[in-house]
């Protein structure tokens, strides 16, 4: 697995954000994900506790960026973590740091472990 194929993970991630399906989104986790996600207090352990969240997110019509992004690939796990900034149809951003943790599963790539939180500063 090279770098690039890790970052286009991310891709294949803003995309289904950009369908506003939050079904699409959660497909891309494996079924017993863990999301820490950026604008929720509550820690998300399922597809459908991950789902809910994005039901909410992509109300706001997110779409996002990558500033910095650190890969590394381990035989069937790749993480990727950095920076990333949300941008909304209301104008208004979120920077924050970002860990994707991606475990290879019998149908691809899933996300198994997913940290988004707001700078600090």
């Amino acid at each position: 697995m090279h770098d690039n194929d890790i970052v286009a993970l991310f891709d294949q991630w803003n995309s289904a954000l950009q369908t506003g399906d939050p079904k699409q989104v959660a497909a891309l986790y494996a079924s017993d994900a863990t999301l820490l996600p950026t604008v929720s207090n509550q820690v998300r352990h399922n597809h459908q506790e991950i789902e809910d969240y994005f039901v909410h997110l992509l109300a706001k019509g997110p779409q996002c960026t990558i500033d910095e992004s650190n890969v590394r690939s381990l035989g069937n796990l790749a993480i990727n973590s950095g920076i990333y900034t949300f941008h909304f149809k209301d104008k208004s951003q979120v920077q924050a740091r970002f860990t994707y943790v991606y475990r290879w599963l019998d149908q691809g790539w899933k996300i198994i472990e997913h940290h988004s939180s707001a700078m600090p500063e």
